[in-house]
């Protein structure tokens, strides 16, 4: 079957003799991974620099579903970034939020509402002038619902407990050690409720950011099987102030 979609490139892997192994997340399939022979030409269509994490792109293949790798008939980019690319700051955070989405959407399959989402913030993320510091904690936070993930928030109290394992504020501390204390679920509670527009009202320290990014990826290793620890952190725990 000939499919032409949409695509968010999430990592590329050296295979074997000039071969990549690109792993995209389609508008019309999901993920999809792919074996690629990289042009050594300037006439090639398989170009090393179409496959840098999180460019989106038009792609064209015959998509057969037994196969694990599939082949890559045409490529383009339908959306160039002006900023990813050239500011650290946000080169730093495309790297993270890419093998974020490697591990959280790994078996996912067509979810046009999780891919526009992705395409919006990605968007966002690159034209943004102000403060995007908060970025990945809240993409992290709402990429949740569209994962069957999200939180479940209407049990909140003043000073209860964030029940990790379950998803659910807790009024009696939990008997394992998967919870946050009161003051901690008082704090997630509010990156629950952050969104891009007033994300830059929460004022967090380096270390404050960085402390949230561990509790939300900590939820994600709860959740998501075979969710690893992520190299890239420990990059971004070094960008802001």
């Amino acid at each position: 079957m000939e499919v032409k979609t949409k695509a968010v490139v999430l990592r590329c892997v050296p295979y074997a003799d000039n071969r990549q192994v690109i792993d995209l997340f389609t508008e019309e399939c999901g993920r999809v991974q792919f074996a690629c022979r990289m042009a050594k030409t300037a006439r090639g269509k398989l170009k090393r620099q179409l496959f840098q994490p999180l460019t989106l792109l038009n792609v064209a293949f015959d998509y057969r579903p037994r196969l694990s790798l599939q082949r890559m008939r045409d490529v383009s980019i339908y959306r160039p970034y002006t900023q990813i690319p050239y500011n650290m700051e946000k080169l730093g955070i495309a790297m993270f939020v890419a093998e974020f989405l490697t591990y959280a959407t790994r078996n996912e399959q067509r979810n046009d509402a999780l891919f526009n989402y992705i395409e919006q913030c990605l968007t966002w993320l690159d034209t943004d002038t102000g403060h995007f510091a908060n970025f990945h904690l809240v993409f992290m936070i709402r990429i949740a619902r569209f994962l069957g993930l999200m939180p479940n928030v209407d049990d909140y109290t003043p000073g209860c407990y964030f029940d990790l394992r379950n998803a659910c504020f807790a009024a009696i501390r939990p008997l394992h050690n998967d919870y946050l204390q009161p003051q901690q679920a008082q704090h997630f509670l509010n990156l629950i409720r952050m969104d891009y527009k007033t994300m830059h009202l929460y004022k967090l320290t380096r270390n404050e950011r960085n402390e949230c990014a561990e509790v939300i990826l900590q939820f994600y290793r709860l959740h998501v099987p075979g969710f690893p620890e992520l190299k890239s952190l420990d990059v971004l725990k070094q960008l802001f102030v």
